[in-house]
């Protein structure tokens, strides 16, 4: 595949219309490349801003295939779409990244999972069950964790089994069970690759979780890890796009265990939560990174600029309805904080709205200023 020639207004397409579209859309402006969306949404955070927005359901098979042959390029901020609509549009010649065959992989942590085993990346130990009651009777010891094969996202479809009451809590479907790792800290990895199989790696973000909803609350890069161990998480992701052949920009978890040994968590072939902050902190934004890798462009410079944090904006406890942002004013008076609103009308517990990125001359800087902004903006309802 040649480079576009981005005068030409290449049509792209995306699945999904949400804030990592948004932010697609954002970053694509500046090439002038024209961005079309599908969401079933139609007052999705990308309604306002794409050169084009198609109402529809990214899971269904006429929808999708309606939509991406008109494009050229047809691209996903979302796992959970119509896979069967992509490979035919890959075949009648529509350039769909990441591949249907990646989604396929990447769709079902099972089969996930299995191909970190075939090609010997480390991850943790595992086994799969088809429904609870398997599960049950395996007489796992405790504590475990549960994480469906499909349709997890952001926190949702993963319970963590502490105890024998906790097997109340217990999917009855297929999944993934997994010992309780004790790690001593999570990073992620981004990683790009292009069609001509450039490869580029973003420096290693540090993540802390909200317990709560079970995603990522806070984050921060350079991440408080080895050279050693930041080169052996590269070479780790970098292998894993290679090796699905995969055209576009990869995030790839990892826990790291209180000895330093990696091991995979899960992966994500779109834009990430974990990549926000290289918007302002790195010489070339994620959201840039993959635009290039599926036009086939040059991959830019992923060096970081400066240390920096981000913070998820999530909807408050016990709030739902109208969005409002309580104390946006003050956080907007703080010097190297910049706020992302996502667009997203109503809130409700634990949604993400938005988020926070604060850039320093340190990583303690940034943290110490994070901390201090984290409950200043709330997110509740009108």
């Amino acid at each position: 595949m040649k480079p576009q020639n981005i005068g030409e207004h290449t049509p792209v397409g995306i699945l999904g219309g949400g804030q990592l579209g948004k932010m697609l859309i954002q970053a694509a402006s500046d090439l002038n490349i024209h961005i079309h969306c599908l969401d079933e949404d139609p007052n999705a955070p990308c309604a306002a801003l794409a050169h084009s927005y198609t109402i529809g359901s990214i899971r269904d098979y006429d929808t999708v295939l309606n939509f991406g042959r008109t494009k050229k390029i047809v691209t996903v901020e979302i796992e959970n779409v119509n896979i069967e609509a992509l490979e035919l549009l890959e075949k009648e010649g529509v350039l769909v990244y990441p591949q249907p065959a990646v989604l396929r992989l990447i769709k079902d942590k099972g089969i996930q999972k299995s191909f970190y085993i075939n090609q010997n990346i480390p991850t943790a130990p595992f086994h799969l069950y088809e429904n609870k009651q398997e599960i049950l009777n395996a007489g796992i010891k405790l504590p475990f964790v549960q994480k469906l094969c499909t349709g997890g996202y952001d926190g949702k479809g993963v319970q963590v089994i502490n105890t024998i009451e906790d097997y109340s809590k217990l999917f009855d479907a297929p999944s993934i069970v997994e010992d309780k790792i004790q790690f001593s800290k999570e990073i992620s990895i981004i990683v790009s690759r292009n069609a001509k199989g450039e490869t580029s790696t973003f420096p290693a973000v540090e993540c802390e979780f909200n317990p709560q909803a079970n995603l990522v609350e806070f984050q921060f890069s350079p991440a408080a890890i080895s050279p050693t161990v930041e080169k052996e998480a590269a070479l780790i992701a970098t292998k894993i796009i290679t090796e699905m052949n995969m055209v576009g920009l990869l995030a790839v978890e990892f826990f790291l265990d209180h000895e330093e040994r990696l091991m995979v968590n899960e992966m994500a072939p779109r834009p990430h939560n974990s990549g926000h902050h290289t918007i302002e902190c790195c010489e070339t934004s994620q959201f840039a990174q993959h635009l290039r890798a599926i036009l086939n462009l040059p991959l830019g410079n992923t060096s970081l600029r400066c240390p920096g944090a981000m913070l998820n904006l999530l909807g408050e406890p016990g709030y739902e309805g109208e969005a409002y942002y309580d104390g946006l004013e003050e956080v907007l008076t703080h010097k190297g904080t910049f706020v992302h609103l996502y667009g997203k009308e109503r809130t409700k517990p634990f949604r993400k709205m938005g988020h926070i990125t604060l850039i320093g001359t340190t990583v303690e800087e940034v943290k110490e200023r994070s901390s201090q902004v984290k409950g200043m903006l709330k997110v509740i309802a009108r």
